[in-house]
């Protein structure tokens, strides 16, 4: 299974990459190939709301930036992973921005080959996961109508006990 994660934070040896190397860890023990975006270390800018991609050019965006880059994964990607600190109750700002980009790609359809989903959320406080969940939820399994594979929330830093739980996942992807 091809598997696009989205890697939301900018810290490149946080919580949040550790637990997507223990998740990408497990997926390649299984056979699986996981393509990594630092969406931190791009430049993409936030979505224009020009309707160039649902009016003119049917599911092309009219910006050029990085973005290409993950829509051109998004194509081949079978399963989608979204990575991120919480910040103010929901993902990072880099992140929203590449997810509000997804307005392109999933219009008329969404990606053919998309069918599952998860996500890896960190934070210091284990109460703040619900604007992202609700996201998640909303964006991913009701609209675009995802397989959920799970949230994997880390309080704190990363322990043992959460890495094996990221590393699980991916090896039990099927």
């Amino acid at each position: 299974m091809n598997i696009l994660v989205l890697n939301g934070s900018p810290r490149p040896t946080g919580n949040t990459k550790q637990m997507i190397d223990a998740f990408a860890k497990g997926a390649g023990l299984s056979g699986h190939h996981v393509d990594i975006v630092d969406v931190c270390k791009k430049n993409i800018h936030g979505c224009l709301a020009c309707e160039y991609c649902h009016t003119k050019d049917r599911g092309v965006c009219v910006q050029k930036d990085d973005m290409q880059e993950i829509y051109d994964l998004l194509k081949e990607a079978e399963m989608l992973v979204i990575a991120s600190p919480i910040y103010y109750h929901g993902i990072s700002g880099q992140l929203k921005c590449v997810i509000d980009r997804f307005y392109s790609a999933a219009y008329p359809v969404k990606p053919a080959k998309l069918k599952k989903v998860a996500m890896i959320l960190c934070s210091g406080d284990a109460n703040m996961y619900k604007g992202a969940a609700f996201s998640y939820e909303g964006d991913f399994l009701d609209y675009l109508g995802l397989q959920d594979m799970g949230i994997i929330t880390v309080a704190g830093s990363v322990t043992r006990k959460k890495l094996q739980e990221a590393e699980t996942l991916g090896m039990n992807l099927k």
